[in-house]
């Protein structure tokens, strides 16, 4: 089962999306910003991701800077209880597979998450394409 921290507003949210849906997966799809993230919650996947609260913290199109989390040490401790309060903190999209959990940026890094590759080709919304015409990854 792969699970997806999703933002349909977010073309690198929707790609992960699309390329885990190409590759034969059917996601269960969270939409944090409704759903809103838990303390365990964003504990349990920033540990399975190698990720701290800073390195997972969204730092453009997001209030980080308003709310003064870019300045050198701010805590982690505050950077989380902000996230719990304002969920578009959290960079996305956040994938869980049974290969790993992994904070997928580029889009291009859910690829590795996957048992299988989608066919190809297959290209991200922009055009830039990730698999070839003879299934093999691009880049």
């Amino acid at each position: 089962m792969i699970v997806i921290h999703h933002n349909p507003d977010c073309g690198t949210s929707r790609n992960v999306l699309a390329i885990i849906e190409a590759g034969g997966e059917v996601p269960v799809v969270i939409e944090y910003l409704k759903e809103g993230w838990t303390r365990p919650q964003l504990l349990g996947l920033f540990a399975a991701a190698g990720l701290t609260p800073r390195t997972a913290l969204r730092e453009t199109k997001s209030p980080a800077k308003d709310l003064g989390l870019l300045e050198p040490g701010v805590s982690d401790e505050v950077i989380l209880e902000a996230m719990l309060e304002h969920p578009v903190l959290v960079n996305r999209p956040i994938v869980c597979s049974p290969k790993g959990v992994r904070l997928c940026r580029p889009s291009e890094a859910v690829l590795d998450l996957l048992e299988t590759l989608p066919p190809g080709p297959f290209h991200k919304e922009d055009g830039e394409l990730l698999i070839d015409e003879n299934g093999q990854r691009v880049g």
